[in-house]
């Protein structure tokens, strides 16, 4: 009988040890959609990783997941939310009309950079001044893309009148609909197949910003810039709340450090250092280049621009206006 009692009790410990064991070496998985092996693949998220392994001493473990391979561009938030992935990072413009009031900090002339759009973003939040649109999940960082110019591929864009006609990718509906209102051809496709397209005469240009443009190789096809700021994009790393919340204090204190505006800022720049690269691949390459200095007073761009916030603002109702003066006031204070 007391060996049967021994027994019970040994095989109780060895379960107890292991359930300990799985606890205290819990598996994080990162689902986002940049390029494996990419710049931001790398230095963002895999650094994320390693900085949290090493700071849990070893108690969390991070899988990264990049290229859409654990869930695609359009669903990488909600399989945050639903924990198919237990962090997603990915742009809040692929959930469409799931963000209107973040994306607010799209609009043109927002910010000059990605540091700066980031600051404002988290800052936003940070305030919650982005109402219940998060509630969902549990926000990490957000960050932007920094400002999306103009880039053709047979003549320079000097003025609003010189997209007429033409064939343009769109990056977000607002900068769609502003193209069409210029009698221009708005055109919706991912960005990894804009290079064929291009290539193919399908499209003429695209909006885009400098990292997008040395990351997709459409340098190689656009030799005309015009820096406009038409919008920026919003991107976001959130956690599944439930992951987040069965965390123990301790780690869950290690998340924490590894969330809000430090890195945001961290993120941002590796964002402004792709901008940079990309901008110096086309100069290097001998391209022409037009700058709209103070866009949103210039006599050309300005009512084009200002149309655009405006009608964006109504369409989202409600204290949006409020959310974009701040936006602006916030622009003083964040860092180009």
């Amino acid at each position: 009988m007391r060996s049967s009692t021994t027994t019970l009790k040994c095989a109780l410990a060895a379960t107890l040890l292991t359930s300990f064991a799985v606890e205290a070496n819990t598996t994080i998985r990162i689902a986002h959609v940049w390029p494996g092996g990419s710049m931001i693949d790398k230095e963002i998220f895999q650094a994320w990783a390693d900085s949290v392994e090493e700071a849990s001493n070893g108690e969390l473990t991070v899988e990264v997941f990049p290229s859409q391979t654990l869930a695609k561009s359009d669903q990488t938030y909600h399989s945050a939310v639903t924990g198919i992935a237990d962090v997603g990072a990915t742009a809040q413009g692929y959930t469409s009309g799931r963000f209107p009031l973040t994306q607010i900090v799209e609009l043109p002339g927002v910010s000059e950079s990605s540091r700066q759009g980031s600051c404002i973003l988290q800052s936003l939040y940070d305030d919650d001044q982005l109402g219940d649109e998060y509630d969902d999940s549990h926000p990490l960082f957000m960050f932007t893309t920094g400002p999306g110019y103009l880039h053709t591929k047979e003549a320079l864009i000097e003025s609003p009148d010189d997209l007429a006609g033409l064939r343009l990718r769109r990056p977000t509906s607002v900068v769609g609909d502003m193209f069409e209102r210029l009698d221009a051809q708005a055109v919706g496709m991912p960005a990894p197949d804009v290079f064929t397209s291009m290539q193919r005469g399908v499209v003429d240009g695209l909006s885009f910003n400098w990292e997008g443009m040395k990351t997709f190789r459409l340098n190689e096809l656009a030799e005309y810039h015009t820096e406009v700021p038409l919008y920026d994009l919003s991107l976001i790393a959130t956690m599944n709340p439930e992951t987040y919340n069965g965390l123990p204090d301790h780690l869950k204190e290690v998340i924490d450090d590894h969330s809000g505006l430090e890195w945001s800022i961290k993120a941002s720049a590796i964002y402004d250092e792709l901008s940079r690269q990309g901008r110096q691949e086309a100069e290097d390459a001998g391209h022409e280049f037009v700058a709209i200095d103070d866009s949103l007073n210039d006599d050309e761009w300005g009512p084009v621009l200002q149309e655009t916030i405006d009608r964006y603002l109504d369409e989202v109702g409600g204290n949006a206006n409020d959310i974009y003066q701040r936006a602006m006031q916030l622009k003083q204070d964040c860092e180009v």
